[in-house]
């Protein structure tokens, strides 16, 4: 059975991961939740720990998803090279992912009064500071097109977006995309959204999208 490593977002314990990890493990796959305290390190220290983690697992196939920050988290990991002398596949499916920064993050760190609330979870991603999408694994990103979150008040977002992150910043350019109707914090508990990531971790492809 595949291993899937599920990795929350900014501010999250981990648990908000519970319903999907559920759902992934009908669909046939091994749930492990990474947790870490967002707001602690960058992104990049955290990335390391996610490599480590990713390593001590038992062998075989490893698979990576990520919601919001958690995706950039996935990013740094694979960037400190978790393959290496690891034989094994798997995929990545990230999850309300700002891939190209977040102009929520931006506002947010722009404002003394609000900056505190990022910690240092806004060095090496939030604020676009990444290293490049190599392609080393087959990647999908899921948006979501619901405006429901408090995120829209406090940055400007281009539409549509999700309430927190706008749909423009989930993309990377070659890279598989789905959208489903769903709010941030939503894409966790979304069916579809969990369906369209077991078909990917399956195939490498969201496949048809329900109209």
């Amino acid at each position: 059975m595949a291993t899937v490593v599920l990795v929350h977002g900014l501010w999250m314990p981990g648990r908000d991961m519970a319903l999907l990890a559920r759902r992934l493990r009908r669909a046939g796959y091994h749930p492990e939740i990474f947790r870490y305290p967002t707001t602690r390190a960058p992104a990049s220290a955290h990335g390391a720990e996610l490599a480590g983690f990713v390593t001590r697992l038992p062998a075989g196939e490893v698979h990576l998803v990520g919601h919001s920050l958690g995706g950039l988290v996935i990013r740094h990991a694979l960037n400190r090279g978790i393959d290496r002398g690891i034989d094994r596949p798997g995929r990545v499916v990230t999850l309300g992912t700002p891939h190209r920064g977040s102009s929520v993050a931006c506002a947010l760190a722009g404002r003394r009064t609000t900056r505190w609330l990022l910690g240092r979870a806004w060095e090496d991603g939030l604020d676009g500071d990444l290293p490049p999408w190599t392609g080393d694994r087959e990647l999908g990103t899921i948006a979501g097109t619901r405006p429901h979150g408090v995120g829209q008040f406090f940055g400007s977002l281009e539409r549509p977006h999700d309430g927190t992150v706008a749909v423009a910043e989930t993309r990377l350019p070659g890279v598989p995309h789905a959208t489903v109707t769903a709010s941030h914090m939503g894409l966790l508990f979304h069916r579809e959204a969990a369906r369209l990531t077991a078909t990917f971790l399956a195939t490498g492809a969201f496949g048809e999208q329900p109209a």
